[in-house]
């Protein structure tokens, strides 16, 4: 199956996406559903996105997932959670599988091989707040607003949230947003970690997005994967275990012939030019 048939494939899921070629940048303008809750197609679009994104051969080198939505009152919209209505009548044997279904979706996107960045300019509630977990980077304008709700549920945050979001913002933050529940705007969402940056407006976001995309597209795809890999796997690790990571990650640039393009490029690269990566090796 070609990428351009990947794409669609991803139309078809529920997911829009939009493929910049010259940036190398996939853009995921999400518009589903009432407020882009999550439910079963949405998982079955973005499994098939890490199928696309997850090959060696894949041409993207940085993910956006945004949405310029509004609600009918004329709220923004990022995500307002999961798609709770479609589990009317499922018994709890099949509510566990969705959810564990759920989190392994979450590693994987964590996970993949290339940058991602998450914009939010609106409401971004449970399986939305967990989302921006699974991204290196979050952009947030004024209008952005998150929330855990799941404890006045009697559920918490099962796809990802309560593994990961100690380690992001710290446990009092998080035991603050997971347990009561309590909604924060965009400057309150920076101030404890749970976004990196600011924007005016989505415009603005989308231009810092290509920013971050441009200077992708001159890296090495293989280098940023393995730099990637080894920084994750790394996290909570002693330091011997670190560093030993980091001497598998290096190596694999050299021995991928990656390191050798960057030395004899090297004077190109340092007017800006790309030099002629092969495609990712990891």
């Amino acid at each position: 199956m070609t990428f351009a048939a990947h794409v669609q494939r991803l139309t078809e899921l529920g997911l829009h996406p939009h493929h910049d070629e010259a940036r190398r940048l996939l853009v995921l303008d999400l518009e589903h559903g009432k407020a882009n809750e999550v439910g079963t197609a949405q998982l079955a679009g973005f499994e098939a996105l890490c199928e696309i994104l997850e090959r060696d051969d894949s041409p993207i080198r940085c993910l956006c997932t945004t949405s310029r939505r509004f609600s009918r009152r004329g709220t923004p919209l990022f995500i307002a959670g999961a798609n709770v209505t479609e589990r009317t009548g499922w018994d709890d044997a099949r509510v566990k599988q969705h959810v564990i279904r759920q989190r392994a979706l979450m590693r994987r996107l964590r996970h993949l091989p290339l940058f991602t960045v998450v914009l939010s300019h609106g409401v971004t509630l449970g399986w939305g707040a967990e989302f921006l977990l699974t991204a290196d980077y979050t952009l947030a304008t004024p209008t952005a607003s998150f929330g855990l709700p799941e404890t006045g549920l009697g559920i918490l945050p099962g796809a990802r949230g309560t593994a990961e979001l100690a380690l992001a913002l710290g446990p009092a933050q998080a035991l603050r947003l997971g347990c009561t529940g309590e909604r924060v705007g965009a400057e309150e969402a920076l101030r404890v970690g749970l976004v990196q940056e600011l924007v005016a407006d989505h415009d603005a976001g989308m231009a810092r997005v290509h920013t971050l995309a441009e200077l992708l597209r001159t890296r090495s795809p293989t280098a940023v994967a393995a730099f990637k890999r080894g920084l994750l796997a790394s996290l909570g690790r002693a330091e011997d275990a670190r560093l030993e990571l980091e001497r598998q990650a290096y190596e694999q640039c050299v021995d991928t012939g990656e390191a050798a393009i960057g030395r004899a490029h090297f004077a190109a690269i340092r007017e800006g030019e790309a030099p002629p990566w092969g495609p990712r090796r990891v």
